[in-house]
């Protein structure tokens, strides 16, 4: 388990953590969101000890992490932008990760073929999606137990992207716990069972997505007078007016938010999906951010 308690974090003056606390659970794949600037690549490099806090600690099961080898063999960090040597080549990525892992050489030659890399050409001839190809391909042949990955669905074509979601699925599938910070929420979705929302120097709200969805409803409503958000039964996350139609989001139980909401006789109730993506921006919006 991955635990973190009381992180503050600055840089000069910005403060990018002010007492977080998180908590991802074992075997979990958890989606690391916020706007650009929230931290989200901070709070991994703190995680995965390459950043010290200047306040606070993390432990992954019981042990801190930062100046602790023992641990962080356990753990693998795929930065944004990987730093690499100039002559570097997919062979020589592969005999660097066998120094400190308990590499697969039939799970890196898999990838590597499904993403149709030549390892022994130099890696900075590669574009910008083969560079991260072939450092996941190396990720999942490392087998860690902890992944933790930026924004690694950046780059990525359709293809390789549903590869890469296979390979998470794989990993978690043999017991590995992963955590994946993006922006491709609608992408974390398909795979993550947990998130952890940064903003505002703190975690906001972090749990199980379909815990999330379930407890958040978006309505169309027509009246036949003229409604206000003042006049609503229950509290608004957000209230737009367009011609008669309402839009509303809240938060609650849904069977009850609808039958307050009938108990104003409206013309017309339409329910409207909410996805991942929606409930970040509510989630978001509601912090007045945006």
């Amino acid at each position: 388990m991955i635990t973190a308690r009381g992180i503050h974090k600055a840089f000069e003056s910005k403060t990018v953590f002010n007492g977080a606390d998180v908590t991802v659970a074992d075997g979990s794949i958890c989606g690391l969101v916020g706007i650009n600037g929230a931290g989200k690549s901070t709070l991994l490099r703190i995680i995965c000890g390459v950043l010290r806090a200047d306040a606070g600690e993390v432990t992954i099961d019981g042990k801190p992490t930062f100046d602790n080898p023992e641990v962080k063999q356990d753990m693998f960090f795929l930065a944004d932008d990987p730093f690499f040597e100039h002559g570097l080549t997919g062979e020589k990525l592969r005999a660097f990760y066998k120094t400190m892992y308990d590499f697969d050489d039939g799970i890196y030659n898999s990838y590597v073929q499904k993403f149709r890399l030549d390892l022994k050409k130099p890696i900075r001839n590669f574009s910008k999606g083969m560079k991260r190809q072939v450092f996941v391909a190396a990720a999942f042949a490392c087998k860690p137990k902890y992944l933790l990955l930026d924004e690694s669905f950046d780059g990525l074509d359709p293809l390789a992207r549903l590869e890469f979601k296979r390979g998470i699925i794989d990993l978690h599938d043999q017991g590995s716990t992963v955590i994946i910070a993006s922006h491709s929420l609608r992408e974390l979705e398909d795979i993550c069972d947990s998130f952890i929302l940064i903003d505002d120097s703190e975690v906001k709200v972090c749990g199980k997505i379909e815990d999330a969805l379930d407890n958040i409803i978006k309505l169309q409503v027509v009246f036949d007078t003229e409604v206000n958000e003042s006049d609503m039964p229950f509290r608004c996350m957000r209230f737009t007016r367009v011609g008669r139609v309402i839009t509303v989001v809240a938060r609650g139980e849904k069977q009850e938010l609808l039958n307050k909401l009938n108990g104003m006789n409206p013309l017309i109730i339409d329910e409207v999906g909410m996805d991942f993506e929606d409930y970040f921006i509510e989630e978001v919006r509601r912090g007045s951010v945006l």
